[in-house]
C-alpha cells in the first residue's frame, strides 16, 4: 500500500500505546480513521492529539472480546465509508504467572482479548478488504512470539498463535490470488503501559512485587510506541509479511533462529540471575 492518504483505516486499542501512535500517525499520512478502545477516556485523549493533524477520525468503544460487538463495529465502519482499506488488529493484554499458578479465569481473559479478538477482527474485515483494490490487514504478535520466556506462557500462547494464524491466513490468500496482503508485526519492548496494565499472579522463583515489574520493563523497553508506529507503517507501505520492531527484536529472533533449543536455557538462566 504504497499511498495511504484517504484511505480508511481500523486500529483496534488505539486508547493507548502502539495503538494511539499508530493511530496518529496514519492520521498525519492522511487516513480516514476509525479507532476503537475499551477505555472511554484513553479514545478521547488519543483523538484530541488527532484532532491536531486536522484528520477526520470516528471513534468506538468495543470490546475485541466480543464477537458480536466486533461483527457490529465492522458494520458500522462500512455503513460510515462504504469500504475498509487497512485493518491493524492491535488490542492486547499482559499476564504474568507461572503456569502452575495460572488462574483459568485469567488466562481465558488473556485468549480472548489477544487471540479471539484478532481472530473477531480478521474474519469481520477481511471479506469486506476484498473488495478493493489494494488492502492490507495488520496483526500485531510480539517478541514473545518468537521466544518463550518463564511466566509468560498464557502471553507466549496467544502471540505463538497470532503469528501462526496470520502467516497462515497469508499462504490462503496467495493462493488465492487475492489483493489483500498481510502483514504479522513483532515488536521487541515497547514503552507502552501493558506491563502497568498487567495481572500478575503467582511467579514463582521471580516473585516480586507487581509495582516493580512495570519500571523494570520500561528499563529494558528501547523503543518508543511513535517509533514503533514509523517501523508499522514503513513495512506496510512495503507490503512486508513480516515487520520486526526494535533491534532487540532482530537480536533475540536471530539468536531463536542459531539456538533454537539452547536460548530456553540462555532465557531462563538470565532470568535467575536478574
Amino acid at each position: 500500500m504504497r499511498d495511504l492518504r484517504g484511505k480508511v483505516a481500523v486500529v483496534t486499542g488505539a486508547g493507548s500505546g502502539i495503538g494511539r501512535a499508530l493511530a496518529v500517525a496514519l492520521a498525519s499520512e492522511g487516513c480516514v480513521l476509525n479507532i476503537s478502545d475499551i477505555s472511554p477516556t484513553g479514545l478521547e485523549e488519543t483523538c484530541a492529539q488527532i484532532a491536531e493533524t486536522g484528520a477526520t477520525v470516528d471513534q468506538d468503544i468495543l470490546d475485541v472480546a466480543d464477537r458480536q460487538a466486533f461483527y457490529a463495529y465492522a458494520d458500522k465502519v462500512i455503513a460510515r465509508h462504504g469500504r475498509v482499506d487497512l485493518v491493524i488488529n492491535n488490542a492486547g493484554v499482559a499476564l504474568g504467572a507461572t503456569v502452575e499458578a495460572l488462574e483459568y479465569e485469567d488466562f481465558e481473559w488473556l485468549m480472548n482479548i489477544n487471540f479471539w479478538g484478532m481472530v473477531y477482527g480478521t474474519k469481520a474485515f477481511l471479506p469486506h478488504l476484498k473488495l478493493v483494490e489494494e488492502a492490507n490487514l495488520v496483526n500485531l504478535s510480539s517478541l514473545f512470539g518468537i521466544i518463550a520466556v518463564p511466566t509468560q506462557s498464557a502471553y507466549n500462547a496467544s502471540k505463538f498463535a497470532i503469528r501462526g494464524f496470520t502467516e497462515s491466513l497469508s499462504q490462503e490468500l496467495y493462493l488465492e490470488k487475492s489483493t489483500v496482503q498481510v502483514s504479522t508485526v513483532i515488536p521487541g519492548g515497547i514503552r507502552t503501559n501493558i506491563a502497568r496494565d498487567a495481572r500478575i499472579g503467582g511467579l514463582g522463583v521471580l516473585e516480586q512485587p507487581q509495582e516493580e515489574v512495570a519500571p523494570k520493563f520500561e528499563k529494558i523497553a528501547l523503543t518508543s510506541p511513535e517509533k514503533a508506529a514509523q517501523i508499522i507503517i514503513r513495512g506496510i507501505r512495503k507490503d512486508k509479511k513480516r515487520i520486526m520492531v526494535g533491534i532487540d527484536a532482530h537480536i533475540i529472533d536471530a539468536i531463536q533462529r542459531l539456538l533454537p533449543i539452547k536460548y530456553q536455557y540462555l532465557v531462563a538462566k538470565s532470568m535467575s540471575l536478574a
